[in-house]
C-alpha cells in the first residue's frame, strides 16, 4: 500500500496548450483568494446582522406605533427649539444660551403627558427658586467683602444642597418633587459658584431661566397637541386588563385541576403573573397622572390613588392563584374520589368569583357603578356549599366515626376507605384557598365601589333619571300648535 500511495502522490496534472506543448496548471490558493473569501464572509455576516436589526426594529414599531410617534415628537420639539438658534431675532433675544433650551428638551421630554409635565413643571419651579436664591446669596456674599465672599458662597452651597438632598428621602416629597430637588441642587450650585467669577450674574441667570422656560413650554405644547398619550388612560386600561387576566387565571386554574385543559387556556392560566409584576408601573402611572389636566372622562382631581388600592387587592387575589397553581403542580396527586366529591362546589366558587371580577372590570371600563350583588350572592352560596362538602369530608374521615349499619355505607365512604392521608391534603388545600379567594374578591369589590363613589361613576339611578327626562320631552310633531303658529300657517 505504501508504494502505491507514493506513486499516486508523484502524479501531476498537465494541460495541452495551442503550440502542442503541455504545462502544469497553477492552483489559485494564494493569499489574495483567502483574503477575498474572508472579506466576503465578513460582509455577508454584517449584512445578515443589519437585516436582523432592521427586522427587529420594524417589529417593535409595528407592535407599538406610539413609540414611532414619540420619536417624531422628540424630533419636532428639537426642531422648534433650534429655531431660536437659527433665526437671528430670536437668537438676539436669548443669546448664546439658546443651547440650554435644546438640552432641556432632551432631558424632560417623555413618552406620555404626565411624565413630561412632571419634569417640565419641576424643572421650571426648581430653576426659578434656585435662581432667585442664588442671586440673593450672591448679593449677600458681595456685601461681605472679598475675604468672606468665598466662605459665604461655600456655606450656602453646603447648607442648601444638603437640605435639598435630604428632602429627596421624604416619601411625599420624593413622589412629587424628586426631579425638582435634583434640578434645584444643580442650578443653585451652578449659578452661585459662577457668580464668584462672572460680573453680570443677573443677565446670566435671566438667560438661563428664559431658555429653560422656552424649552419646557415647547415640550408641553408638543406632548399635549400632537397625539397625546395620557398616563391616566394608561392606568385605567391597565387596571381593566389586569382584572380580566385575573379572572381568566382563576377560572383556568381550577378547570385545569378538575378537567382537561388545552394549550391556549394554559397560557391564560399564567395571566396572574402580569398582575403580580405590575406594581411598579401602577405606582409610576398614578404619580404622573396627578400632574395631567382634565382629559376625556378624567378630571384633574380624579382619585388616582384609589387605583393603587385596587391593584393591591388584585395582587392579594393573584397570590392565592399562585398558591392554587402550586397545588396543581404538586407531586402528591389527590385521590380521584376526593376530587370528584369537591369538584362541583370548587368549580362553582371559581366560576362565580371570576364572573364577579369580570363584572368589576366592565364597570371600571365603562365607568359605571358596579352591580355585582348577584355574582357575590352566587359566590357566597357556592362557598357555603364548599364548606359543607369539606365538613362532610372531615366527618367521613374522622377515625372515631363508625358506621353502625354497613348496608347504609355510601359508595363515597367505601371509595375513601383506603385513601392515604397525603392524597387528601392537596384538594383540601385547594378548596381552602378558593374560600380565601372569595373573601379577597369581596375586598376587591369594596375597592372598586370606593372608586366609583370618589370618581362619580354613573349609577343606575342616573340612568333612570335620564330615561325619565327623555320620556318627558315631547317631540316637535306632537307639540300642540300655538295661536300665532296657527295664524301664520293660515
Amino acid at each position: 500500500m505504501a508504494p502505491e500511495k507514493d506513486a499516486f502522490e508523484g502524479v501531476e496534472w498537465r494541460i495541452r496548450v495551442a503550440d502542442g506543448s503541455s504545462e502544469v496548471p497553477v492552483t489559485d490558493t494564494g493569499l489574495a483568494r483567502k483574503v477575498w473569501v474572508k472579506t466576503k464572509d465578513l460582509f455577508s455576516c454584517l449584512g445578515l446582522k443589519v437585516w436582523m436589526f432592521l427586522k427587529k426594529a420594524w417589529e417593535i414599531g409595528a407592535n407599538d406605533p406610539r413609540k414611532v410617534i414619540h420619536c417624531f415628537k422628540v424630533g419636532l420639539a428639537l426642531t422648534l427649539v433650534s429655531l431660536f438658534y437659527f433665526m437671528r431675532p430670536l437668537y438676539d433675544g436669548v443669546g448664546g444660551n439658546a443651547m440650554w433650551a435644546l438640552m432641556t428638551v432632551v432631558l424632560v421630554f417623555e413618552p406620555n403627558v404626565g411624565a413630561t409635565l412632571y419634569k417640565c413643571l419641576n424643572r421650571i419651579f426648581a430653576t426659578f427658586v434656585a435662581g432667585f436664591l442664588a442671586l440673593g446669596v450672591h448679593w449677600i456674599a458681595s456685601r461681605s467683602g472679598d475675604r468672606f465672599e468665598p466662605y459665604v458662597v461655600g456655606a450656602s452651597v453646603f447648607l442648601l444642597a444638603s437640605m435639598a438632598t435630604f428632602s429627596r428621602f421624604i416619601p411625599s416629597v420624593k413622589s412629587l418633587f424628586d426631579y425638582g430637588a435634583m434640578v434645584f441642587i444643580l442650578t443653585f450650585s451652578f449659578v452661585v459658584v459662577s457668580g464668584y467669577r462672572v460680573d453680570k450674574l443677573f443677565d446670566f441667570a435671566h438667560q438661563r431661566i428664559s431658555t429653560i422656560f422656552i424649552g419646557t413650554s415647547l415640550c408641553i405644547l408638543v406632548i399635549i397637541l400632537v397625539c397625546p398619550i395620557w398616563c391616566g388612560q394608561e392606568l385605567h386600561g391597565l387596571t381593566v386588563r389586569n382584572m380580566d387576566k385575573l379572572a381568566d387565571s382563576l377560572n383556568s386554574c381550577v378547570t385545569h385541576y378538575f378537567t382537561y385543559i388545552n394549550g391556549e387556556d394554559d397560557k391564560r392560566l399564567q395571566g396572574y403573573k402580569c398582575v403580580l409584576s405590575s406594581k411598579a408601573s401602577e405606582d409610576s402611572m398614578a404619580n404622573f397622572a396627578r400632574w395631567e389636566p382634565s382629559h376625556g372622562r378624567f378630571n384633574f382631581r380624579h382619585p388616582w390613588k384609589q387605583y393603587l388600592k385596587i391593584g393591591a387587592s388584585m395582587r392579594s387575589c393573584a397570590y392565592c392563584i399562585e398558591a392554587l397553581n402550586s397545588c396543581i403542580n404538586k407531586e402528591n396527586k389527590a385521590a380521584e374520589s376526593i376530587k370528584k366529591h369537591l369538584s362541583t362546589s370548587c368549580l362553582k366558587v371559581s366560576s362565580s368569583s371570576s364572573s364577579a371580577i369580570r363584572e368589576l372590570a366592565q364597570s371600571v371600563k365603562k365607568m359605571k357603578s358596579p352591580t355585582v350583588h348577584t355574582c357575590i350572592g352566587e359566590m357566597n352560596r357556592a362557598v357555603e356549599e364548599l364548606q359543607n362538602d369539606l365538613k362532610s369530608l372531615s366527618h367521613l374521615l374522622d377515625p372515631s366515626t363508625t358506621v353502625e349499619n354497613k348496608e347504609h355505607e355510601t359508595p363515597f365512604l367505601k371509595a375513601i376507605g383506603s385513601v392515604p392521608f397525603m392524597e387528601i391534603i392537596p384538594v383540601v388545600t385547594l378548596a381552602s384557598v378558593l374560600i380565601e379567594i372569595a373573601v379577597r374578591t369581596e375586598a376587591l369589590v369594596g375597592s372598586v365601589e370606593e372608586l366609583a363613589k370618589l370618581a362619580d361613576f354613573v349609577t343606575n339611578d342616573d340612568k333612570s333619571k335620564k330615561s325619565e327626562m327623555k320620556d318627558k320631552i315631547v317631540p316637535d310633531e306632537e307639540k300642540p300648535e300655538g295661536t300665532m303658529e296657527a295664524l301664520q300657517r293660515v
